[in-house]
């Protein structure tokens, strides 16, 4: 599944690159409140985070504390209790133009009888992209990450990290704004996930798209950020946010050996191991974001 198909004017000719300043999301007193048989669940009690223009961001915190609903309040998939999200400053009232998002269950998002050419340029054929331009665009986007010359074959026959790769040129093909990501490497082997991290960097780069993402792994959200946006447990509220300085180009290696990245990797899973409610918002009965999605 993807939102790519919420925009419904698509640029050929990709982003316009905005300054650095910009922010591209603005979340501001976000709550959310679920109501169950046994009563409120306060998973998110006044959020707020900027995430810039041409910036990779990660939201990590405990398990239960409402990462993907935050996620899927800015994807215009969810409805907030209370505040506010924009993206490129319009205020989201469903999923807003410009926004693609790639989720976790990659075999569930692509259609298994379109070939992968077919799967990626499907958004752009559904909004009014010609054939042509979509073809173009959609060969490039498999190109970047590396698939060139399998555009033919069926999702089927690929490798759980191929069929990432094919989800992710799907959202990069649209030329979108913002790129939304719900634990996109979760559900490979530790080199696939490897592989695809080094993807990241790289591609927001070529495509000057911003990238916010969820993510439970600490050295992944280290690894390929420039801002931490850590979360409290539930109430959550935003606890810290980690600014990164890492030397660019990164690597595996050289990257995850530098003493920053060690001194960093030690702070932030402090913040996420930490059992301390927020100060701000009043004590409630927690559910996990599994559950969450299911009442």
């Amino acid at each position: 599944m993807t939102i790519e198909s919420s925009t419904s004017q698509i640029s050929t000719t990709g982003p316009t690159p905005l300054p650095r300043t910009t922010p591209i999301v603005s979340v501001r007193d976000l709550s959310k409140t679920w109501i169950t048989p046994d009563g409120k669940n306060i998973a998110l009690a006044g959020v707020s985070f900027d995430v810039l223009q041409g910036e990779v961001a990660a939201i990590v915190g405990p398990s239960g504390a409402g990462k993907t609903t935050v996620l899927r309040i800015v994807a215009g998939l969810l409805e907030a209790t209370s505040g506010t999200a924009e993206v490129t400053g319009a205020l989201v009232k469903g999923p807003p133009k410009g926004v693609a998002m790639v989720f976790q269950d990659y075999s569930r998002s692509l259609l298994p009888w379109l070939s992968v050419l077919g799967n990626v340029t499907l958004p752009m054929r559904a909004n009014g992209v010609g054939k042509k331009e979509a073809l173009s665009r959609a060969r490039h986007a498999l190109e970047s990450v590396g698939l060139a010359g399998r555009e033919k074959i069926h999702p089927r026959l690929l490798s759980g990290g191929m069929q990432q790769r094919v989800a992710i040129a799907r959202a990069l093909a649209f030329q979108p704004t913002l790129l939304l990501m719900d634990e996109p490497f979760a559900s490979v082997d530790a080199q696939t996930r490897m592989d695809l991290e080094d993807l990241v960097i790289p591609l927001r780069d070529e495509y000057g798209v911003t990238i916010l993402f969820v993510t439970h792994d600490i050295d992944e959200a280290i690894y390929l950020s420039d801002r931490v946006i850590s979360l409290t447990p539930p109430p959550s509220v935003v606890g810290e946010i980690v600014e990164v300085h890492l030397p660019t180009p990164r690597t595996q290696v050289e990257t995850k050996r530098h003493p920053e990245f060690a001194r960093l990797r030690e702070h932030v899973l402090s913040l996420v191991r930490s059992t301390k409610p927020s100060k701000e918002s009043p004590a409630s009965d927690i559910t996990s974001e599994e559950n969450t999605w299911a009442s």
